[in-house]
């Protein structure tokens, strides 16, 4: 698939030569996912069931009045004045008692490009187990309004409880869209591609360690891209990856009796530029105990998420291949489990990574940039890639910064950070750029290799950028993504608890709507 680098690059210089044999470990199969609701896109319906009345302000009633009898309209009118409904695109306000509806969901539509999507989510969140047919009035708005709405509708109706037998059963009638826009079946062809994707996302990221894991994580790729063209899936074991002098993720996966893999997914579809393919390299690590730097026990169950980078990066692949993009991408799953068993790397140690650059370790627990370094260095040696975006839980010091509002953005390269933003913006996953400061070089300067894992002082976020683009050559354009405080959270009026699928539509934007990056030194970041 790839071309193999020149010899030096496969020469490791202190990586271990002893690694972890798997244990036959049973498949246990995965949970029972979320299905998705089949729509229509018709010019008129008949009263029944759940009408979705989405609003920017009381008079774009008179627009959708025509599925409402007089009666039921001056309820409604009524009701929206005295809850001084809001009409933010998370605002909803459920009405029954309607002669010819069960229910009438109101939510707010504002004009950002986002806001269709979120009152979408916000619908499909509320209706999740509601059985009987679903109806949305979406006359009088432009096909790639509906389109959006309509797709926001899918991902909100996601659900976590994989493995609840108990659970309600999920709601699973139609959804008749009412449109005079005669685009919107077409353009919401995206949109089918993105709930599907964000379904995966969160599906991967949701799934027990002891379901999912390197080998797991692949199956179910190949599963997903199954007979779509234009797509080449390349998978290197543990063999493959001492061959080629992997020694980050091999030391990262070394304390685990299950191997690591490094997957790679491309998709070339018809029409696509020359220039090289966009690289987004995810993080997978598919739980994270610290290794040697064990983590506190609290909290500790939510590391089965510690992959949701690489889940990102596979599902907006996905997205854009089931759509035939005019696009050349490459989906990195850099997949380790990170162990802490008598063979594991321990601090002080020093790894040798692709490019042979070393590595001293002070914390096994900043494992996540070992196995992004081999990944990284491996598109850039032998992937000609037009840019390189890398993506992952990496800090806890990203969500100390930022909180859950924002991902990080690190980046040399300005014209890149600037399309990054500008998909952030489009899609609702917003990200705030921080800095590459040069005191990050000396803070992670090592007495014995060449770089250590772990920086000095308080910037944790930056640092962590930093080791990671060292790996990368200076004239490739890159970026780094940290999504430690969005990747899952509680539930709320968009999302239940658990993974958000955070940056498959955030990089499936930036993909289809990429410009070329010019190459050379980036002067930014500083």
């Amino acid at each position: 698939m790839f071309a193999r680098p020149p010899a030096r690059f496969t020469v490791p210089i202190a990586v271990a030569t002893v690694l972890a044999t798997a244990l036959a470990t049973p498949v246990l199969g995965q949970g029972t996912p979320t299905p998705t609701r089949s729509v229509a896109f018709v010019s008129q319906a008949q009263p029944g069931g759940t009408l979705v009345l989405p609003l920017r302000s009381a008079a774009d009633l008179s627009a959708r009045a025509g599925l409402l009898d007089p009666a039921a309209l001056a309820m409604v009118t009524r009701a929206l004045d005295q809850a001084r409904f809001g009409y933010g695109p998370q605002d909803t306000l459920t009405l029954r008692g309607l002669e010819a509806w069960d229910r009438v969901l109101i939510v707010g539509l504002q004009d950002e490009a986002s806001s269709a999507q979120t009152a979408g989510m916000a619908a499909g969140r509320a209706l999740t187990t509601v059985e009987g047919p679903v109806t949305v009035a979406a006359a009088g708005l432009d096909e790639t309004t509906v389109a959006d709405l309509t797709a926001g509708f899918g991902i909100g109706g996601y659900r976590p409880d994989l493995y609840n037998t108990t659970r309600k059963a999920h709601a699973t009638t139609p959804v008749t869209v009412v449109t005079d826009a005669a685009g919107a079946a077409t353009a919401y062809a995206r949109g089918a591609a993105l709930v599907e994707a964000m379904h995966l996302a969160r599906d991967l990221s949701n799934e027990p360690a002891n379901i999912l894991y390197p080998e797991t994580f692949v199956d179910r790729t190949r599963r997903a891209f199954e007979g779509i063209r234009g797509v080449e899936i390349t998978v290197l074991d543990e063999r493959d990856m001492a061959r080629l002098g992997m020694g980050g993720i091999l030391g990262v996966g070394q304390g685990s009796e299950r191997p690591p893999r490094m997957m790679a997914v491309r998709y070339r579809g018809s029409g696509a530029p020359a220039g090289g393919p966009i690289v987004l390299a995810g993080k997978g690590i598919t739980f994270d105990t610290g290794g040697i730097s064990i983590k506190p026990s609290a909290g500790m169950g939510a590391m089965k998420m510690d992959m949701s980078g690489a889940a990102a990066v596979v599902a907006a692949t996905l997205a854009l291949a089931r759509t035939g993009a005019p696009v050349d991408v490459v989906a990195i799953a850099a997949l380790a489990e990170n162990m802490p068993d008598g063979g594991a790397t321990r601090p002080a140690d020093v790894l040798t990574a692709y490019n042979g650059r070393t590595i001293e370790i002070i914390s096994t627990d900043a494992e996540g940039r070992l196995v992004l370094a081999d990944a990284v260095a491996w598109a850039d040696a032998t992937m000609d890639p037009a840019v390189i975006v890398d993506i992952a839980t990496l800090t806890g010091a990203v969500g100390t910064a930022l909180g859950d509002d924002y991902a990080g953005l690190f980046s040399r390269h300005d014209a890149l950070a600037d399309q990054l933003e500008a998909a952030g913006r489009a899609t609702g996953e917003r990200v705030w750029r921080l800095p590459l400061h040069p005191t990050y070089v000396r803070d992670t300067g090592s007495s014995i290799a060449d770089i250590k894992n772990s920086g000095d002082g308080g910037a944790g976020a930056g640092t962590g950028a930093h080791f990671i683009g060292f790996f990368v050559r200076p004239d490739t354009p890159w970026a780094h993504i940290d999504i430690a405080g969005v990747n899952n959270g509680a539930a709320d009026v968009t999302r239940p608890a658990g993974a958000t699928g955070y940056g498959v539509r955030l990089l499936e934007a930036f993909v289809r709507d990429f410009r070329p990056v010019p190459r050379g030194p980036g002067t930014g970041g500083g």
